[in-house]
């Protein structure tokens, strides 16, 4: 249900602070240029550990990468990946495009 609605994680109920504050980590840490604003640290700071928002800060920066690659490269999604992206995201817009193996 939570994966259902992601994309309204703002206000939707099944969310905890905790998580809404995370999730603005990483769309404001992945936005170019970086977005992350003091204000949004400390609000991270209230939710979770120094080590642990290492950790989410390094999970989007390894993830941007990654995107940046694969899509760069026009990597073949697994089927997997297909899967997810046909059940949550193409009603948002998703698209395979390049990455149809």
């Amino acid at each position: 249900a939570k994966l259902d609605a992601v994309i309204d994680y703002r206000t939707s109920p099944l969310y905890t602070e905790a998580e809404r504050a995370a999730l603005d980590f990483a769309v404001a840490g992945a936005s170019q240029p970086n977005a992350i604003t003091s204000e949004l640290f400390e609000r991270m700071k209230r939710h979770w550990t120094d080590a642990q928002i290492v950790e989410i800060a390094g999970v989007v920066a390894l993830n941007g990468f990654l995107n940046r690659w694969n899509d760069g490269m026009a990597v073949p999604l697994e089927a997997e990946p297909i899967e997810f992206g046909e059940h949550y995201l193409k009603r948002h817009g998703w698209k395979i495009g390049k990455h149809r193996s």
